[in-house]
Formats: structure tokens, sequence, C-alpha cells
């Protein structure tokens, strides 16, 4: 599927998805944060990553943020709703997008080694997919993208 236009409130969303990214830098977690909203225009969910908190390889963002939106909405197809997330996702949380029928998947920094909705992989436009994910990528890109390059500078420096 194509990329779809920016929308008004994707700045609006990306920026409440920064907040939790940033949040999970000074907890010491890769610095990704998800949000998911309804077609109303709702937050149904949001969440950070929390890998090392959890001790759980799949304490993705992204994953936190689907399972907490799927129980708000009682239902696991969130095919009307729009996942945000600061970086593009792996191909675990892509497939995950897939898997909970996402209406929209929109992204801040690409990922060109692991990211499964365009760049290394195309997860979300696989065909013979039961599902397609909408893809917007690139909203509020440069911050996304240097609030990563910071946290693992500073990562390697404390090395």
């Amino acid at each position: 599927m194509a990329p779809t236009e920016p929308t008004a409130n994707d700045e609006r969303w990306m920026r409440r998805a920064l907040e939790l990214a940033r949040d999970a830098a000074r907890r010491g977690e890769v610095p990704v944060g998800a949000v998911v909203v309804s077609a109303d225009g709702k937050e149904m969910a949001a969440a950070a990553n929390a890998v090392e908190t959890l001790k759980d390889a799949t304490a993705h963002a992204e994953i936190l943020a689907l399972r907490e939106a799927a129980r708000r909405f009682g239902d696991w197809r969130l095919d009307s709703c729009t996942l945000y997330v600061t970086k593009e996702p792996c191909a675990m949380c892509a497939g995950a997008s897939v898997n909970c029928r996402v209406g929209t998947l929109v992204f801040g920094a690409a990922d060109p080694r692991m990211g499964a909705a365009g760049s290394a992989l195309s997860i979300t436009d696989f065909p013979g997919m039961l599902h397609r994910v909408a893809i917007r990528r690139g909203v509020c890109e440069n911050e996304c993208r240097a609030v990563l390059q910071d946290f693992f500078r500073r990562r390697r420096a404390e090395k």
C-alpha cells in the first residue's frame, strides 16, 4: 500500500509518542514511544519500550500499546485505529500491526537496518498478507532520530 499524506493531527500524536520515548530513555530503555488513537481522535493506549524493566524482549512500545488498545477497545481488530511510533517498527512489531489489523501506522525515524514498514523489510505491505497497513512516514523525523542518536551516543560514552 502506498504511503498516505500526513494529517493535521499526526504531529500532535507524534509529539505525545516522543514524550514517552524521552521517558523511556530516562529509565535506560531504548527511547521508543507508541500511541494508539481511535478514529474519533481519542488516545486508546500509550506505551514506551520496557524491555529492560520487564526483562522481556517482546516489551516493545508498539506491542505494549497494541495490547492495551485491544483491551480498552474490546476487540483485537484495530482497523479503525492509528498507531503512532517514534521509530519504524521491527519485524515483530510490524507483524503485530498486521495481525491487529491496524488501519494506519505513522512513524517518525526510519530504520534502514531493522525497519519492517518499508525500509529493510515491508511486512506491513507484503503481498498475500490478510491485511495491509497504510503507512505515513517521516512525521517529526528529525526529532525522533535525534532522541535515538542522543541515547546511543550517551550509552557509548558510558562504556
